[in-house]
């Protein structure tokens, strides 16, 4: 089984090496931020999509499949419908604001629109609610060098850790950038060979179906098992305002670079959406008494498929990994070096103290994601507490923001104090067998939407009354 470790081996060096060759220009902030605002429509959609494409939208939402049938489409497709959403609403809004002011990350615009207190503390909370994303991209690399060698779960950890952190550090959003294109091309070539393949093997669509012919909520799209329509609400306002995704935003040419390449990133994601599940729903089909149903893509490329193309599928699923762990690491390395050393620690650092400390935030991001990783079981209940904090604590200060000039520092911090809080409780207190409205991202974002417009009218009445 050692064997089948080499090819992914020799493919990881191969991106380490693009990526220093390309970090090699690299010695500013701008250029390590946000690409010198130089990325055309095509590498914001490969950097976009690939970084979209991870451990919860690979692994993660193949082991749905298998677990809950179409319904797990929603996982993915929900991603790909905030994308667009951020193509056509937000992206376009914060480009425009980030350009004319020279903002580098998400606590830039958060400082600019509402000041200091509510940019640390978002910073804060992003920062370690970050470490749960690359520590679920690093359990899903584990997954996969485990079914393919069968060694522990920190080698597979370690070695993706290792690969994303030295070719990221090298050379930040340009890097990544074009990292991410050739990630794309294995990943989309990897899965347009597996799906016909897999079905073949397994005896075709019928087999699909007569695999779970005892399971009547399999094929219903809207809801099914555990999954269904109400990821809507966890995943499609993170992938709006993920500080990782406007980062990537910022770095594009123009606005016609990000409607174009968002708009095609979504698209796609919601096509992956149908096929990453189907390849879930294979893998039942093929073994249907996994015990861990997160290791169902793994085990399906290992096992369902001829070795070429099963280790041609395993170096795709492996590269969408390996993608947005780097999209985790530039959201931990910038907010640590702008964010917070330069802002509130430093603010005479120079541009190449603030890269300094960027590469080492990306470093120590690593370490301390790969301890999490080898904490946390399951890669999406390690996802769910990422997007459920991104969404609470950040959709109503930035999208309401961006239309409200009246609005500032306590209607920022209600939303945000009050999501949190609601988020808190429901999950602690939620009972078993609740209604699927009851679920604690969306109960989180009323509360907090509530709690911004209530303050907005207690402060704007006081200001209209006379005195």
């Amino acid at each position: 089984m050692m064997s089948g470790l080499w090819p992914l081996l020799i493919y990881s060096a191969g991106l380490i090496g693009l990526g220093l060759w390309i970090g090699r220009r690299v010695g500013s902030a701008g250029g390590f931020f946000v690409a010198d605002r130089k990325l055309g429509a095509v590498l914001v959609f490969a950097t976009v999509l690939a970084a979209n494409l991870g451990a919860g939208t690979t692994v993660g939402a193949a082991g749905r499949g298998y677990r809950d049938g179409l319904s797990a489409w929603w996982w993915v497709g929900s991603a790909g419908i905030g994308t667009l959403f951020l193509a056509v609403w937000v992206g376009p809004r914060i480009w425009r604001v980030a350009s004319e002011h020279g903002l580098l990350t998400m606590g830039d615009y958060l400082d600019h629109r509402y000041g200091p207190s509510v940019r640390g503390l978002v910073v804060l909370l992003l920062w370690f609610a970050t470490l749960t994303l690359l520590a679920a991209q690093l359990i899903a690399m584990a997954e996969i060098v485990s079914v393919v060698t069968g060694q522990p779960r920190w080698v597979g950890a370690a070695i993706g850790g290792a690969v994303v952190v030295a070719y990221f550090t090298a050379g930040g959003l340009v890097a990544s950038a074009w990292v991410n294109l050739v990630q794309l091309v294995v990943l989309i070539v990897g899965f347009a060979i597996a799906i016909p393949m897999g079905l073949s093997a397994v005896g075709g669509w019928g087999a699909v179906q007569a695999a779970a012919s005892a399971r009547p909520d399999y094929f219903n799209f809207l809801q099914g098992g555990g999954s269904g329509w109400i990821y809507l609400a966890l995943l499609a306002p993170a992938f709006i305002i993920s500080p990782g995704l406007v980062q990537k935003v910022y770095g594009a040419v123009d606005e016609r670079a990000i409607r174009v390449g968002l708009l095609a990133a979504g698209v796609a994601m919601m096509l992956l959406a149908g096929v990453i599940t189907a390849l879930g729903m294979i893998a039942y089909a093929h073994n249907p008494a996994l015990a861990n149903h997160e290791q169902a893509l793994p085990m399906l490329f290992a096992t369902g498929l001829p070795p070429v193309v099963g280790m041609l599928g395993l170096a795709a699923v492996f590269s969408a990994e390996i993608s947005s762990a780097d999209a985790a690491l530039f959201m931990l390395s910038t907010s640590l070096s702008k964010d917070l050393y330069k802002r509130f620690i430093r603010p005479s650092a120079s541009d190449r103290d603030m890269l300094r400390v960027a590469r080492f935030g990306a470093v120590a991001g690593g370490v301390f994601g790969l301890i999490l990783a080898l904490v946390f079981e399951s890669i999406i209940s390690s996802l769910t507490i990422f997007y459920s904090v991104l969404s609470v604590s950040l959709f109503v200060p930035v999208a309401f923001g961006l239309h409200s000039r009246r609005a500032g520092v306590p209607e920022a911090l209600a939303a945000i104090g009050a999501g949190l809080a609601a988020l808190a409780a429901v999950a602690l207190f939620r009972p078993d067998g609740a209604p699927v409205l009851l679920d604690q991202t969306l109960v989180g974002l009323i509360v907090s939407a509530l709690a911004f417009a209530i303050v907005t009218f207690i402060r704007n009445r006081g200001k209209d009354e006379p005195a």
